[in-house]
């Protein structure tokens, strides 16, 4: 009895290390081009100095939905400091739905489509939402969250990260 769970454990931690690998970890930034609603696009690269969230979500999230709210509200108390969000819809998101969705709650920072799926599978195969990443201002991921922030948390880390040079 005791080896299958000794099995189990081993193959656990076999699959939480190569999810670990897989993803982009804590390192650059993938190179991306997000496309925004107005149809402009950015680049990872432009937003070095600032410190930046990058948000995978969906409008049939509903963890996704509920959070948007705190998104808003953390990009309002810290964007005049440097810091700046990008809210990425994933590729099976009907464009329609994201900029209703959009202007109907006057989403106030960055809205990307992804809707080829690249910029979340160079993010790291992102696939479960809400999936977000929050970048410092030398364009290095410093964390990473499955599911919905634990936002005091998030705060505390915004402010270290802009605190910096």
């Amino acid at each position: 009895m005791k080896r299958p769970l000794y099995l189990a454990a081993v193959a656990v931690l076999a699959v939480a290390g190569w999810l670990l690998l897989r993803s982009p970890g804590f390192g650059p930034a993938p190179d991306t081009a997000f496309v925004l609603l107005d149809g402009s696009k950015k680049e990872t690269a432009d937003f070095r100095g600032k410190v930046v969230l990058v948000n995978f979500w969906a409008t049939s999230c509903t963890s996704c939905v509920a959070e948007m709210p705190q998104l808003m509200a953390t990009y309002e108390k810290y964007r005049e400091r440097g810091y700046d969000t990008v809210a990425v819809a994933m590729s099976y998101d009907p464009p329609s739905y994201v900029v209703n969705f959009s202007q109907t709650r006057k989403l106030p920072f960055k809205v990307a489509i992804d809707n080829t799926g690249t910029v979340a599978q160079a993010w790291g195969d992102v696939r479960l939402t809400p999936t977000t990443y929050l970048v410092n201002k030398r364009g290095e991921i410093v964390k990473r969250y499955v599911g919905e922030p634990d936002f005091a948390e998030l705060h505390r880390l915004i402010e270290e990260l802009l605190a910096q040079a």
